[in-house]
């Protein structure tokens, strides 16, 4: 019997299938009449009362079996306490032989209702119990109930004391409240036996409702031994099938032949089912589904045979019920109800009968009356009917008020989530009493001797991950989930539910989010209205001492001092509103608001640490250190020299972590700490170290963006070894992860880069890369628990040489790459892709620039005439290479301006290892040599390259005229060095010539002087070189030519033109009055070779004419170089101690005293002759503008006379004579009015 009971009660196929996920009901098809609810009017009182069936396990509804006048009900029927499903738990819990009173059984029905806890329910209950809490102004019995705050839900269960009483003498689980109860309540407590008229009723009622399911054999007793014996077989399998309850239920045909449920054989035979109700959230992978059948073993099964979600007036309860339920041809429903006919029905039966049938949507009830068991007649009564039945009077309206009263005595003091409350009335007591079970049951030894601490956290973490696993749920739920969470971790021992505890430190760390954004922050700031300091436990542990009071004002303070609150007497509960639920509990719980990321991350940090600190205690104590592979050699801290420092040991370390990164796609796994793949800890572990790692890289970042390069790497080097051990345990590595990886590397290779061009600041970088917090190195202990961490030791380490930072910064942005070529993630993240290629382009770039200055440094140490040593070489090779790879980097991301400037710059190498070539040999007998011309082609080949990269200037133009001037710059000083050097030994003069003339129009077809731009200056002066080398080119070739006279014409106008135009253009610059100077000199000069090949006076006397206005118009050059002198005159006496820098720079007065002395003479030169020809032109004919040119030709030269003749004359006395000079000339007319330009 027993047996059988238990296999029925254990049985879990059908309910909880039913309960996992079988196919929702639709209305019609729903078991109760009307399961969207009713309203009901009652007793001329409206009370509003909607029920909706959540869940039913009950097979679909039959008739009840009428049994006949004179039945013995005391006769044992034949299937009496054997397992029904037409009955459920409701024939045997009837004797008080089953489970009756579970002290968990709202929390069987919350764990299956998840969505429903916290948010739209303000009761889960057994029904008893909440029949039981509005019976208390009317019944003398004790209530004794547990009471439990999820959210704005209030869990209720029975709290049977003399049961629990008896258990803690066997298991010492409740001694300290047995104590308690012993010491306030009743001193002399002692186990009440119930008396035999008890059981004599309850046995009654049970033979009656088997005898009601059973049909034809209703009448029959309980056959003799031997009939038993006989029919042992056939019984057995009638047995079988009724005690597999709750599978489908098949109806064997003769179970009724009553005429009202024959119709039930025409409609299908339904399951079990399931209403309106998913039992599990979805489970996402990122968060470790827990108890998954830890439930069934707590005994926190859901047993009831109907779920119903009750509004009663605004009273929001689910509702566990086992009430039988009848049903069939005129009556759909009905409660079957069993009366002494002696005993008239009172109001506590009323309101029992009442509430049943409004709870279960039940219409009517049916009263079978018997005298001493045997059976007399059957009542019809319809439900709104019960309040107004004889003897058993009671208002409506009265029970709505004593609900409401009892629900906001309850919301206002059970406020602390976690906590068990007892709400307690003694037998015979007018006083209702609510303690904190919690808090004295931590004034005892043991905090978790409270045997509902487990179910409550359980409850506490399933709500937290039903809300998390909401996609729709947005933050402002956030601060309900944290607080649930702290709650549950609050309340569990670390050492026993590591599992729990790991993971709702898991769910914590993963409610803020890393990468937030500053604006939504901002933004967001609404839901975060009281919370500038966290949601704290403190303050959610402060008794709401106002609210209390109005409660709580015992006489007897000795008796009451451990009361929360109390109700003075239970007749205050019918009064309407007489408690108001004045404690609103916190709907929703404040987020707290972290100002910057530092602080976010760092309460991520802390959160990972507390998980990962319940994974590692739970992994056996003696697999903590594993046992030593006498194969494998113990890994000491000192490093070879060859495996560190220089790319040469990085290439290897870059070998080996590619093949470590290859393996990974095989899945690779290896833990030394001993966890099984697949254990809750290694699952468990594997989020946290992902999430330490993420965390890390975002204070890397944010480090990063502050300039705090030491800190940063050092985060980043955390994150790595948190990667690196998710790579060790991981035994499938996703793409998503991978990614992740790569962007490290990325931010890695930033920092080395940064770190190498911040030299100067390194003495503190490295103070804050070797700084550790506490939090840090417990992470850090558990990482190594299972790897060594070192897999990327060579991307992480602070060096002091900027070489090998440069080329780690290097390796970092390759890996980073590798590893998007492993699987399809270049395509996949384009845009983090272009950011690696560029920084690899970028870094190249440095290291070749790096290289470049090197070999150019090596240079300027050699001596003049020493050929190129090897090591320059091999640093022009190592630039080379990093440049070439660099521009193809750029180049495959279709990045222009970044590979022009690389070409740029790969020019500027053939520059310096042109120059390199020009040093060697004698200075004396030195020519252009051929690697010169070869090494400053090919830079010309690049520029050209970078400007063809770039196409039309309106791409960047700032790089387009920087390229265009190094351009202008290589064939200026090519055509310089061919003139100044003249290849002579190799080639003729006039193929020199040539040359230097081709690169010079060069260079000055890409020397813009027209662009108004900062090089403006450098341009026309650029130009104005290259005009006046060209013109004196011209005119030395002049000199030194005999023979063709074309040609001698020919140079003799690109001389005049040049030499026009460089003037011309020196004239617009204000600080090269020398240069001016220089090129009229030269024009002058010119002019007074062309004399000499003149016969005529008239010829001579313009030429002439023409010299001394070219003399009249260097005055310019005069006012510039006078301005200067003056203002170094004019500085004051005390700024003459200070360094000679501090002069103007510009003007090199041994320059401008030279070439003062070459203007003085040949002024005086041209004069003179001016003189001789116009007096001699005199004599001839008579003309008085010459004349008068001839008196003026001769004071300014009688006056230059006297002023040469005077040494002592300053510099600046000179000027000012020679400016006098040039404008009596150019007043006078020095010469005719036709001038030669």
């Amino acid at each position: 019997m027993a047996d059988s009971k238990e296999a029925g009660a254990e049985a879990p196929p059908a309910g909880a299938a039913a309960r996992g996920g079988l196919s929702l009901l639709s209305q019609g098809e729903s078991e109760e009449p009307s399961a969207q609810g009713s309203a009901l009017f009652l007793g001329g009182n409206e009370v509003k009362s909607r029920a909706v069936v959540k869940y039913s396990s009950a097979p679909p509804r039959t008739a009840f079996a009428r049994l006949e006048e004179k039945t013995d009900l005391k006769l044992p029927p034949a299937n009496w306490l054997r397992e029904s499903a037409k009955l459920g738990p409701a024939g045997t819990t009837i004797l008080g032989n089953s489970r009756k009173s579970k002290p968990f059984s709202s929390f069987g029905m919350a764990y299956d209702f998840i969505d429903s806890v916290g948010n739209d329910v303000d009761v889960v209950s057994d029904s008893e119990n909440i029949k039981k809490l509005l019976k208390i102004p009317y019944s003398k019995s004790h209530v004794s109930m547990a009471v439990h705050r999820i959210g704005r839900t209030l869990l209720l269960d029975e709290l049977d004391i003399q049961e629990l009483f008896m258990r803690s003498s066997q298991t010492g689980d409740w001694t300290w409240l047995k104590e308690f109860y012993q010491r306030l309540i009743d001193q002399k407590w002692q186990r009440k036996k119930k008396s035999k008229e008890h059981w004599y009723q309850k046995a009654i009622l049970s033979k009656f409702l088997y005898y009601s399911i059973n049909g034809d054999g209703a009448a029959q007793p309980v056959p003799s031994a031997t009939e038993q014996q006989e029919s042992s077989s056939s019984d057995q399998t009638n047995d079988s099938d009724e005690a597999s309850w709750p599978a489908p239920f098949e109806m064997p045909s003769s179970v009724s032949e009553d005429p009202s449920a024959s119709s039930q054989g025409s409609e299908p035979l339904e399951p079990s089912y399931i209403v309106g109700h998913v039992a599990s959230a979805p489970k996402e992978q990122n968060l470790t589904p827990l108890f998954n059948d830890g439930e069934n073993s707590q005994g926190l099964k859901n047993d009831f045979v109907r779920n119903i979600l009750w509004t009663f007036e605004d009273i929001h309860m689910l509702v566990g019920s086992n009430m039988p339920i009848f049903g069939g041809g005129r009556y759909p429903a009905v409660s079957l109800r069993l009366r002494d006919n002696n005993k008239p029905i009172n109001v506590l039966t009323g309101i029992d009968y009442w509430l049943d049938n409004l709870i279960c949507n039940v219409p009517e009830l049916v009263m079978c009356f018997h005298v001493n068991g045997i059976v007399q007649k059957y009542e019809m009564i319809k439900t709104e009917e019960i309040p107004n039945l004889e003897n058993s009077n009671f208002s409506t309206k009265v029970i709505k008020d004593i609900a409401q009263n009892i629900l906001s005595f309850l919301k206002s003091n059970c406020t602390k989530e976690g906590h068990t409350y007892w709400l307690f009335k003694a037998s015979g007591s007018d006083i209702v009493k609510l303690y904190d079970l919690t808090t004295l049951c931590e004034e005892t030894e043991d905090k978790y001797q409270n045997p509902f601490t487990m179910p409550v956290a359980i409850l506490l973490y399933k709500v937290a991950c039903n809300m998390m696993m909401k996609k729709n749920q947005n933050k402002k739920h956030y601060g309900t989930v944290r607080t649930l969470l702290l709650n549950c971790v609050k309340l569990l021992d670390k050492s026993r539910h590591p599992q729990i505890i790991a993971s709702a430190n898991y769910m914590l760390s993963e409610l803020f989010q890393l990468d937030e954004p500053k604006k939504e922050e901002s933004s967001e700031s609404p839901l975060n209205e009281n919370s500038d300091e966290s949601y704290s436990e403190e303050e959610e542990e402060m008794p709401d001492s106002d609210e209390n009071g109005s409660y709580s004002t015992s006489s007897d303070p000795s008796d009451d001092s451990k009361a929360v609150a109390i109700i003075k007497s239970v007749g205050e509960l019918s009064v309407p509103e007489k408690y108001k639920s004045i404690h609103q509990i916190r709907p929703s719980c404040a987020f707290p608001v972290c100002h910057d990321t530092e602080e976010r991350c760092r309460l991520v940090l802390s959160y990972v640490l507390e998980g990962l600190k319940s994974v590692d205690s739970s992994i056996k104590k003696e697999s903590d250190l594993p046992a030593a592979d006498p194969n494998t050699p113990i890994p000491l801290k000192y490093e070879d020299e060859s495996t560190r420092g220089g790319p040469e040991g990085l290439e290897k370390q870059m070998a080996l972590f590619l093949d470590k990164m290859g393996s990974l796609q095989k899945g690779n796994y290896s833990s030394q700490s001993g966890m099984i793949p697949g254990s809750w800890q290694h699952k468990m572990k594997l989020q946290l170290i992902l999430k330490s790692s993420k965390a890390y890289y975002v204070l890397s970042d944010a480090a990063m963006s502050l300039q705090k390069y030491g800190r940063a790497l050092r985060y980043i080097k955390l994150a790595l070894q948190s990667h690196d051990t998710y790579c060790c345990l991981c035994t499938n590595m996703l793409s998503e992860v991978l990614l992740f990886l790569s962007q490290y590397l990325t931010l890695c290779g930033d920092i080395q880069l940064m770190l190498a061009q911040n030299a100067s600041n390194r003495a503190a970088h490295l103070e804050e890369f070797n700084y550790q917090t506490k939090e840090d190195q417990e992470i850090l202990h558990s990482l190594h628990r299972e790897s060594s961490c070192q897999g990327f030791a060579w991307a992480t380490d602070l060096s002091t040489d900027l070489e090998s930072q440069l080329s780690v910064s290097c390796k970092c942005y390759e890996a980073a790459n590798e590893i998007l070529q492993f699987s399809d993630l270049k395509s996949q993240n384009p845009e983090h892709y272009v950011q690696v290629l560029k920084r690899m382009g970028n870094v190249r770039n440095e290291i070749g620039v790096f290289y470049m200055n090197q070999a150019a440094a090596l240079q300027s140490e050699r001596l003049v005439n020493k050929t190129v040593s090897t090591a320059e070489q091999q640093l022009w090779k190592k630039s080379f290479s990093c440049f070439e790879k660099g521009i193809h980097n750029f180049e495959s991301i279709d990045d222009a301006t970044n590979a022009a400037l690389l070409l740029c710059n790969t020019g500027r190498l053939m520059r310096i290892c042109a120059q390199a070539h020009c040093g060697a040999g004698d200075e004396f007998k030195r020519e252009f040599s051929p690697e010169e011309g070869l090494y400053y082609n090919k830079a010309v080949d690049y520029y050209l390259k970078a400007l063809r990269s770039l196409g039309t200037r309106d791409i960047h133009p700032a790089v387009w005229d920087s390229v265009n001037w190094e351009l202008s710059t290589t064939y200026f000083t090519m055509a310089t060095l061919q003139q100044d050097y003249a290849p002579l030994s190799r080639k003729a003069q006039e193929q020199i010539e040539k040359e230097v003339s081709e690169a010079m129009m060069k260079s000055l077809k890409y020397c813009d002087v027209d662009l108004a731009s900062a090089r403006q200056p450098l341009c026309q002066y650029r130009a104005a070189t290259i005009h006046h080398r060209l013109a004196s080119m011209y005119h030395s070739c002049l000199r030194n030519q005999v023979g063709d006279e074309q040609l001698r014409k020919q140079h003799r106008v690109l001389a005049d033109l040049h030499y026009s135009k460089a003037g011309k253009l020196f004239q617009l610059l204000k600080d090269a009055p020398c240069e001016l100077l220089r090129v009229q000199l030269e024009r002058v000069a010119f002019a007074e070779f062309q004399m000499t090949s003149q016969n005529s006076n008239v010829g001579k006397l313009k030429t002439l004419s023409g010299a001394l206005d070219i003399m009249v118009r260097t005055k310019h050059a005069f006012q510039l170089i006078r301005k200067e002198l003056v203002e170094e005159f004019e500085q004051p006496k005390s700024e003459e101690t200070l360094p000679a820098a501090d002069s103007s720079p510009s003007l090199n007065r041994e320059e401008v005293t030279k070439l003062l002395s070459i203007f003085e003479s040949r002024l005086s030169f041209l004069l003179l002759q001016s003189i001789k020809l116009l007096s001699s032109t005199r004599k001839k004919t008579s003309n008085l503008d010459e004349d008068v040119v001839l008196k003026t030709n001769k004071q300014i030269y009688s006056q230059l006379l006297r002023a040469t003749a005077n040494k002592n004359a300053s510099l600046l006395e000179r000027v000012d004579l020679l400016i006098h000079l040039l404008d009596q000339l150019a007043r006078g007319g020095g010469g005719s009015s036709a001038v030669v330009q």
